[in-house]
């Protein structure tokens, strides 16, 4: 069993450094954003920025990739970008549908380009 889910004391600090401090912030984000209305400016504020540091994100990634997405080739992220775009639109402006479907068509057309 160990072989399968690796060295148990790397999964402790995993959870411990990287998973519980993130949840502790997603659950006071949670208590003091309970009462807040949806349609309220700071949410509409906080929303326009989480997508245009999305945006930001994506152009970097398509321009200026780092590391492995180096060696990815343009025309492979341009059609990534390309097909999460057409599935946001066909899902109704879903974000993350989106993403998921750019992510998707990155990782088949990699494995497939090889």
């Amino acid at each position: 069993m160990s072989g399968f889910i690796g060295d148990w004391q790397a999964l402790v600090v995993l959870v411990l450094a990287g998973f519980l401090p993130n949840e502790l912030w997603r659950m006071l984000g949670l208590w003091l954003g309970g009462g807040i209305d949806e349609g309220s400016e700071l949410l509409i504020w906080v929303r326009a920025v989480a997508t245009a540091i999305l945006a930001g994100v994506i152009a970097q990634i398509l321009v200026l990739p780092l590391g492995a997405l180096a060696g990815v080739p343009a025309l492979l992220r341009y059609g990534a970008v390309a097909a999460g775009l057409a599935v946001f639109l066909l899902a109704r402006r879903s974000i993350f549908a989106g993403v998921v479907a750019g992510e998707v068509v990155l990782v088949i057309g990699q494995l497939w380009w090889r």
